[in-house]
C-alpha cells in the first residue's frame, strides 16, 4: 500500500511541474530560435568547407582534373570515417577536443563543433556525388576553350551540378536540425533540450507534443524552400521562366 501512495505521490509531482499551457509558446519559441542559429553556423561552415572539399575529391578521382590517386583515397577514407560515426558516438568521442575549441563540452559553441564534422562529412560526399553526374563533354569544351581548372570546377561542374547540390543540402540541412535535437539531451539547448528536459524528464505530454509539431513544420518548411529552389535552378525551369519575358520584350516591341 504505500508503494502505491508513493506512485501516486510521484505521480502527482509530475503533473504539478507541468507547464502551463499559456507559458509553452515562451519556452519554446526561443529554443527554436536557438535551434535555427545552431543549425545555420553549422550548415554555414559546411557549405564553405564541403563544396570545394567535395569538388578537391572528385577532381583527385581517376579522370579528374588533377588526378592523384593516393591522395583521393586517403580523403576519401577520412570523409567515409566522419560519415559512418553515429551522431551521438561521433559527439561522445570527440569531447576533449570540442572542449579544446571551444573552451566547454556544453551549449552552442559545443554543438557545433561535432555537427560541423558530421555535416561536412556528409555534404562532401553529396557534392561528389553531383559532381559525377556533369556530363564529360562539358569538361571537355571548357577544357578546349582554355579555362583554368578553377574556371572548370567553377563554370562547367559546380554550375551544372547546382539543383543537385542544393537538393544534398536540403537533405543535409535537415540532418542538422535533426542532429540539434540529439545535441540538446547534453545541454546544447535548443528544442531538442526544452523536450528532453521538460517534455520527457517531466512527463509533459503538452511540451513534447508542441515540440514535436515545431520541428516538423520547420523541416517541412526546409524541404519546401529547397524544392522550390531545385526547381528554380534546373535548366529547363530556367529556360521556362526566361521564356514569358522574352515574349513581353518581343510583343513590347512590335
Amino acid at each position: 500500500m504505500s508503494i502505491l501512495n508513493g506512485v501516486v505521490h510521484l505521480n502527482s509531482v509530475h503533473l504539478n511541474n507541468n507547464v502551463p499551457l499559456a507559458e509553452i509558446p515562451a519556452l519554446v519559441f526561443p529554443a527554436l530560435l536557438d535551434t535555427l542559429i545552431m543549425v545555420g553556423i553549422v550548415m554555414a561552415i559546411v557549405v564553405l568547407v564541403g563544396i570545394p572539399l567535395g569538388a578537391l575529391v572528385h577532381n583527385l578521382a581517376p579522370g579528374g582534373l588533377f588526378e592523384n590517386p593516393a591522395l583521393h583515397t586517403t580523403l576519401s577514407w577520412i570523409v567515409s570515417i566522419g560519415r559512418s560515426l553515429p551522431f551521438l558516438i561521433l559527439m561522445a568521442a570527440i569531447v576533449p577536443f570540442t572542449r579544446f575549441i571551444t573552451g566547454t563540452n556544453i551549449g552552442i559553441a559545443a554543438a557545433v563543433v561535432p555537427m560541423s564534422i558530421a555535416g561536412i562529412a556528409f555534404f562532401t560526399r553529396i557534392v561528389e556525388n553531383s559532381l559525377r553526374g556533369v556530363p564529360p563533354t562539358l569538361v571537355r569544351v571548357a577544357k578546349a576553350s582554355g579555362a583554368s581548372p578553377l574556371q572548370i570546377i567553377r563554370t562547367a561542374q559546380l554550375s551544372e551540378a547546382l539543383p543537385s547540390i542544393i537538393g544534398g543540402l536540403t537533405i543535409n540541412t535537415i540532418a542538422m536540425i535533426e542532429y540539434s535535437a540529439i545535441a540538446g539531451t547534453i545541454g546544447a539547448g535548443g528544442i531538442g533540450y526544452v523536450a528532453v528536459t521538460y517534455g520527457y524528464q517531466r512527463f509533459d505530454n503538452t511540451v513534447m507534443l508542441a515540440t514535436i509539431v515545431i520541428l516538423v513544420a520547420t523541416v517541412a518548411s526546409v524541404q519546401l524552400i529547397g524544392d522550390r529552389l531545385v526547381r528554380l535552378t534546373t535548366p529547363h525551369a530556367r529556360t521556362e521562366a526566361r521564356a514569358p519575358r522574352a515574349a513581353r520584350r518581343e510583343a513590347s516591341l512590335v
